[in-house]
């Protein structure tokens, strides 16, 4: 028990600290850029989120599962390779659309689609580096990483405000700030291994096909999770406008950091734990049971402060103009608690090798995050039923993952 809270502690500080500059940072962007430019700039974020999980194809979900030593350091290399393999073909294809159909992207502008694939490219090793710190169990390294990558976004994006309030400069200093958090974690956290293609080589391929399951599962599970987390502001800033998308983005970054808090730290410690006892014993019921005590009481705490001052913080925080934003925050709130819950222990379905299943879960999310936004005519009611839905659809997850938590024993 000690050792499990002193990996969170360690995990937490420096987590708290990378959640705290970007939560103080949406203070002066909320006074700096107006709803529209953010609805604007969180249209183009999703698209790279999303687009950052495929350039992956998940491998680097796998890194906690391999070895300790060489073994994970050739599935890293193994790893960034796919990613800049994917690049590529990512390039190609997002010109091709553009070309053909630029009417898919009428939300950005010439200068946002050409930020799009290198910004993708640069979270996605950034992703990477950090599952690696985390599988590793360097927490001190992973802290150095989140809290650079953090700091050069937020101040970045601040200063930028000063010169251009525009959508495409908050897309510019989010990528260069990644790409900042991309050379420190590249510096602190480096790969040593035989240089030699007569090792490489045969090295990534049995990576590659040991974990096949993550990009012929985990891969279309993840990409229809982005989608179903960065769906919501496309479709209402496509039914609704670009203010509305503003609140409702405001509202999911200013709930998400929070309670992403916690959750990040005991997430990093749960994987490796977790992987340890089920290879050890085929089973990890203690380690999901701890974890699930953890996530339950900061759930309703987090609640509990939304319920009282939620909206209220939102207009003394960011000003009247993002009144709205607090009474969407509350709408939310529902949500977000299951998340913190859910999301961490969601780790499960790698662990028990059952992505399969997550594949499944993931499509109903999808068609309920889509339906939900779409059918109802007014944007009050198609967020309460979006809210609604993800929150069941979370209950059913946390039922999942406790029965593989089971391994053979269920």
């Amino acid at each position: 028990m000690s050792s499990f809270w002193r990996s969170v502690s360690s995990v937490f500080m420096g987590t708290l600290l990378a959640q705290v500059i970007p939560i103080a940072g949406a203070l002066v962007i909320a006074r700096q850029y107006l709803p529209e430019a953010f609805g604007v700039y969180s249209v183009w974020l999703g698209v790279v989120t999303f687009l950052s999980v495929v350039l992956t194809a998940r491998y680097e979900a796998a890194l906690a599962l391999e070895e300790d030593g060489a073994a994970r350091q050739y599935a890293v290399f193994a790893t960034v390779m796919m990613t800049l393999v994917l690049t590529a073909l990512a390039v190609v294809v997002i010109g091709a659309m553009a070309w053909l159909t630029p009417s898919w992207l009428d939300e950005l502008s010439a200068r946002g689609l050409l930020l799009l694939t290198p910004s993708a490219l640069a979270l996605a090793l950034s992703q990477i580096w950090q599952s690696w710190a985390a599988a590793e169990g360097s927490y001190k390294y992973l802290s150095v990483m989140r809290i650079v990558q953090a700091a050069g976004i937020t101040l970045l994006q601040i200063l930028a405000g000063v010169f251009l309030a525009t959508a495409d400069a908050l897309a510019a200093a989010y990528l260069a700030g990644v790409l900042l958090g991309c050379l420190v974690s590249v510096i602190v956290l480096r790969i040593n291994i035989v240089w030699k293609w007569r090792a490489i080589w045969p090295a990534s391929k049995i990576f590659w096909y040991r974990q096949k399951n993550f990009p012929i599962f985990a891969l279309p599970a993840d990409s229809i999770s982005a989608a179903s987390a960065q769906l919501p502001v496309l479709i209402v800033a496509a039914r609704f406008g670009a203010e509305t998308a503003g609140w409702l983005a405001m509202a999911m970054r200013m709930l998400g950091a929070p309670i992403g808090l916690l959750g990040k730290a005991v997430l990093d410690v749960f994987k490796r734990r977790a992987a340890q006892s089920f290879r050890d014993r085929g089973e990890c019921r203690a380690d999901y049971l701890q974890t699930f005590q953890v996530l339950g009481a900061g759930s309703l705490a987090f609640c509990l402060v939304m319920f009282f001052w939620g909206q209220e913080a939102f207009v003394l925080l960011l000003g009247p103009e993002w009144a709205q934003a607090g009474v969407v925050a509350l709408w939310l709130t529902p949500l977000f608690m299951m998340r913190f819950i859910a999301s961490p222990l969601s780790y499960m379905v790698y662990i028990a090798g059952k992505q399969h299943l997550d594949l499944f879960w993931q499509a109903a999310l999808l068609a309920v995050t889509y339906f939900s936004l779409h059918l109802p005519q007014q944007h009050d009611l198609a967020l309460q039923l979006y809210s609604a839905g993800y929150s069941l659809l979370y209950v059913v997850y946390l039922v999942m993952s406790y029965r593989f938590s089971l391994g053979k024993n269920r």
